[in-house]
């Protein structure tokens, strides 16, 4: 199943997110330390996305949204950081 990922991003807080009915069912946050850096803060997939690579979707989005501008990354999320120890072609966004 494909489920459309947004972005979001206001007053130095920003989400990657998936909802349906107006309702987020999955997001991974981050908070912007400065014009070139984010902190991935959290990530949260509902029960009923589990087991569809939702989490690593929202990764891919992000990492692929830092490349483009230029942005790097700080995965203190668990998520994330496992993420990103088990994947080498994505380090090249971490700071």
């Amino acid at each position: 199943m494909s489920h459309t990922i947004h972005h979001q991003e206001q007053d130095a807080k920003g989400a990657f997110y998936i909802a349906h009915d107006g309702q987020r069912l999955a997001e991974m946050t981050y908070s912007r330390t400065n014009a070139t850096m984010i902190i991935v803060d959290h990530t949260e997939v509902d029960p009923s996305l589990s087991g569809q690579g939702v989490g690593r979707a929202l990764l891919g989005a992000l990492v692929e949204w830092a490349r483009t501008t230029g942005t790097k990354v700080i995965p203190l999320c668990p998520f994330a950081k496992a993420q990103f120890g088990k994947d080498a072609s994505i380090r090249d966004v971490l700071a």
